[in-house]
């Protein structure tokens, strides 16, 4: 269970390093088009390359993490990649990080480590095939639900001429995205498990492919709900959805359980609660620091901040050398969406 535990995270520490260096490289690049010219430009990008590179190898890590342990296991640690990143961020980039940051990282570290110790191997001696149709038809009808109350929410806007964030907007299309990304996972996951069982080798081709068109969709969404709403609130749902759904979905389709030894569910349901925390604290630590008292503030953030602050009146967190990358992201999936970035 520890070499999956390891195995995730690498994986997500490629994932989400890898993205940040590919959207550093294509600050000097042209828009990725399939021109000769361009093509050779970003081959000849060393930072792009090095990101490509990573992120690929992330992806490979996190396929082998899921052929090895159950989806209940694997997802919530992916959830840390944004823990990682931060820290990275921190130390590579020199992008500033407050007191709340670093108490929501030692708590998906900790719960990285009750994940890891409550978590548990399972042999799957067969799907439960009765239940993939009403999984499939419950997320039709949650899709449909939530379409249904974006669809009326957007018209009330129009009809009362609303300005302001458009809240309701920013959590259903997060939602969406996050649901799509831990179903992706469950589906990769199937795949693995029908190859054990005896089915025809084709089945772990064509899951991973169902699995990528899955997240391919979720980056769509996960960009609608970018580009008209709030990152932190969009990443926030995209992130608490992804863990949930991949957990929820992997114990209907896969027949995955919680430990039987009470111990062993106590640290894993812990590691769960403490992951999902630390992911919420982390994407909201900023807002949640500017409502609190005065002295409270002074105290949690860091020197270095405040120094930043001082610079910038009302200035929460500091900027990394380059002004303009976004690199204190909200999701694993975040600086990769097809109609927001270069690359």
């Amino acid at each position: 269970m520890w070499e999956s535990v390891a195995l995730t995270l690498a994986g997500t520490a490629g994932n989400n390093i890898g993205k940040v260096l590919q959207k550093k490289g294509t600050l000097i690049l042209p828009p990725l088009s399939l021109k000769l010219k361009v093509v050779k430009a970003y081959a000849s990008n060393q930072l792009w390359i090095s990101g490509f590179l990573m992120d690929m190898c992330g992806a490979a890590l996190m396929l082998t993490a899921l052929s090895q342990a159950p989806v209940s296991v694997v997802q919530p640690i992916a959830g840390c990649g944004l823990a990682i990143l931060c820290v990275f961020s921190h130390f590579y980039l020199k992008e500033v990080m407050n007191g709340l940051d670093w108490v929501a990282i030692t708590l998906a570290g900790l719960g990285t480590i009750g994940v890891g110790a409550g978590g548990e191997e399972q042999k799957v001696d067969q799907i439960p095939l009765l239940n993939i149709p009403w999984l499939v038809l419950s997320v039709v009808i949650l899709f449909v639900l939530l379409n249904t109350w974006l669809h009326m929410y957007k018209k009330q806007r129009r009809e009362q001429e609303l300005t302001g964030p458009e809240v309701i907007e920013e959590i259903i299309y997060g939602l969406e995205s996050g649901i799509l990304f831990g179903i992706s996972s469950v589906i990769s996951k199937m795949g693995f498990v029908m190859s054990e069982m005896g089915f025809p080798k084709i089945v772990v081709p064509a899951a991973i492919s169902c699995s990528v068109c899955c997240s391919a969709i979720g980056f769509v969404y996960q960009t609608r709900g970018l580009k008209h709403g709030r990152a932190i609130v969009v990443s926030t749902c995209t992130s608490v959805a992804s863990i949930v759904s991949g957990v929820v979905a992997g114990m209907i389709a896969l027949d995955e359980h919680l430990p039987k030894a009470p111990t062993a569910r106590f640290f894993l349901l812990l590691g769960w609660f403490f992951i999902t925390t630390g992911v919420i604290l982390l994407v909201s630590s900023t807002r949640l620091i500017a409502r609190l008292p005065r002295p409270v503030q002074k105290f949690l953030k860091s020197n270095l901040e405040r120094t930043h602050s001082i610079r910038r009146p009302g200035s929460a967190r500091g900027k990394d050398p380059i002004p303009t990358t976004t690199i204190h992201t909200s999701s694993l999936h975040l600086l990769t969406s097809p109609t927001k970035e270069k690359a």
